[in-house]
C-alpha cells in the first residue's frame, strides 16, 4: 500500500517559468532564445546546466547564484509560482491520512522558502543541500526513505522527470508518479521509459488521491 507521498519541487509543485526567465535576464539573453536552448538541451538528454555553458562557457552556477544574491536578485519563488492544483491536492491527501513530504534538488535558500510555504501542509521538507546528496544519485532517495516513517515500498515519489525522479526512485524501491507538465515531462511523456517506469501517470496532482485509493484497494 501507499502510505506516504513525497513530492519533487521544480515543475512538480513550482512552475519555474519566472525563475528561468530571470536567468535569461541575468545572462543578458532574450528569454525566448534561452527557453529554446533549454528545450534543445533537454531533448538531447543533456544536463540542464549545460544551457548556461552555451551562452557563457565556464559558467559556474553556484558562484552565479551568489553573485545574484549579492546584487539583490536572488533566485526566488512564492505562492504565485505554485501550480494551481498543489494546495487542493495536498489538502485532500492529508484529509485521507496520507503522510506527506517534499524533497528535491534545492539550495538552502530554496529550502527556507519551501518551509515558509509548506510547513503547515506537509510532514517533512528536505533538500539536496540539507542532505549532501542530489538526484539522480541513489543516496538522495535513501535519505528520503530514512526519514519517512514507513517502509520504502509504501512511499510514492512524485516528479516530472524520468531520469532524475522516476527511474532512481524506482531503483530505490519506491512507487512513482510522473506528472505531465514542465519541459522534461513534455519531452519525455511518450517515451518508452515514461510509459513503462512510473506506477502512476497523471495530468494533475488532483488525480493522486483517487488513484492512490484505487491502488491501495487493489493491494488489500
Amino acid at each position: 500500500m501507499i502510505r506516504a507521498v513525497v513530492f519533487d519541487v521544480g515543475e512538480c509543485l513550482v512552475d519555474e517559468t519566472r525563475e528561468y526567465g530571470t536567468w535569461a535576464d541575468w545572462l543578458e539573453v532574450p528569454r525566448h532564445t534561452f527557453h529554446a536552448m533549454f528545450g534543445a538541451v533537454i531533448a538531447q538528454g543533456r544536463d540542464y546546466r549545460e544551457v548556461f555553458q552555451e551562452f557563457r562557457p565556464g559558467f559556474d552556477l553556484y558562484k552565479e547564484r551568489e553573485k545574484r544574491a549579492a546584487a539583490g536578485q536572488p533566485e526566488t519563488f512564492g505562492e504565485e509560482d505554485l501550480y494551481a492544483d498543489v494546495r487542493p491536492a495536498l489538502a485532500r491527501l492529508r484529509a485521507d491520512g496520507v503522510w506527506l513530504g517534499i524533497a528535491g534538488n534545492q539550495t538552502v535558500r530554496a529550502g527556507r522558502i519551501l518551509r515558509e510555504l509548506f510547513s503547515d501542509d506537509v510532514d517533512l521538507i528536505g533538500t539536496s543541500d540539507d542532505w549532501g546528496a542530489s538526484k539522480p544519485d541513489l543516496e538522495f532517495f535513501k535519505r528520503v526513505a530514512a526519514v519517512v516513517p514507513f517502509e520504502v515500498g509504501e512511499i510514492l515519489y512524485v516528479g516530472d522527470r524520468c531520469d532524475n525522479d522516476i527511474r532512481p526512485a524506482r531503483e530505490a524501491g519506491m512507487h512513482t508518479a510522473l506528472v505531465h507538465r514542465g519541459p522534461w515531462a513534455t519531452i519525455q511523456w511518450d517515451s518508452p521509459q515514461a510509459r513503462e517506469l512510473p506506477t502512476l501517470r497523471v495530468e494533475s496532482l488532483l488525480e493522486l488521491p483517487v488513484l492512490i485509493g484505487e491502488f491501495n484497494d487493489s493491494a488489500r
